[in-house]
């Protein structure tokens, strides 16, 4: 479903966030990203969709150029690939299932975007998404009185309502305590499992990682150093992408 080829990305400050990066995923896969602050993992997830463009190397989606792409391309690529954030990148204040129908914007003209026209399918849709993440009963609270749990399964309805392939996810956890990371932890697992939908995520803590995910990835210096299931990190894997000897798995 998507290949990374030799990716690199030097800032014009002559940081090199990515140094020839290459992996493969393929559809269902759950892959987790991990690795140090300024490892380039946020660059990295969002070379997928050009939200950052690359120095050099290509990003293959589905076989199909992501920075090759024209601008009507790219929108039909986009199309195809949710993305979650750290901060949940809601309109705070819009209610919880005006903000998953923004989902379908991709789908829409500028104008019909705009003015919020949306067909009754949609509506319909937007509902039983929120029903789907446990917030049925919150579908008219405007974002900024949810908590940030919640935020973030407003984040993942939205994702789903475009009917994406591919979900990035960027430190979807980091924000919450451990009872909300676990809750939507399990939601993103289960989008993989039950739906199919290939999930890649960041993640700053190694257990979560590890707990799970099909496979990992480490990065470290924009590079990466390690690639294999859950079970073959170890301390001394650790202490090589962390640059320290502290970390258990």
């Amino acid at each position: 479903m998507l290949a990374i080829k030799n990716v690199s990305k030097v800032y014009p400050n002559g940081n090199k966030a990515l140094q020839e990066v290459n992996f493969s995923i393929d559809k269902g896969e759950f892959v987790s990203i991990i690795g140090p602050s300024g490892a380039g993992k946020s660059t990295l997830l969002r070379t997928i969709n050009r939200m950052i463009s690359v120095s050099d190397g290509e990003v293959m989606f589905q076989e199909e150029s992501v920075h090759g792409a024209n601008r009507r391309e790219l929108r039909k690529i986009r199309r195809r690939i949710g993305m979650i954030f750290q901060h949940y990148n809601l309109v705070t204040r819009l209610s919880a299932v005006e903000n998953v129908l923004h989902g379908r914007l991709g789908y829409k003209s500028t104008l019909r975007g705009m003015v919020g026209s949306y067909t009754e399918e949609e509506k319909e849709k937007a509902f039983k998404l929120l029903k789907q993440v446990g917030l049925e009963e919150f579908a008219y609270v405007r974002c900024d009185q949810l908590s940030g749990g919640q935020k973030q399964r407003v984040g993942i309805a939205r994702a789903l309502m475009q009917e994406p392939e591919l979900i990035l996810c960027d430190e979807p956890i980091a924000s919450l305590d451990p009872k909300s990371a676990k809750v939507v932890m399990d939601y993103l697992r289960n989008i993989a499992k039950d739906m199919g939908i290939t999930c890649l995520v960041n993640l700053h803590q190694v257990e979560v990682a590890t707990e799970y995910s099909d496979r990992i990835i480490g990065v470290s210096g924009g590079k990466v150093l390690f690639d294999d299931a859950p079970d073959k990190v170890n301390q001394e894997i650790l202490s090589e992408i962390y640059k320290s000897e502290d970390l258990l798995v």
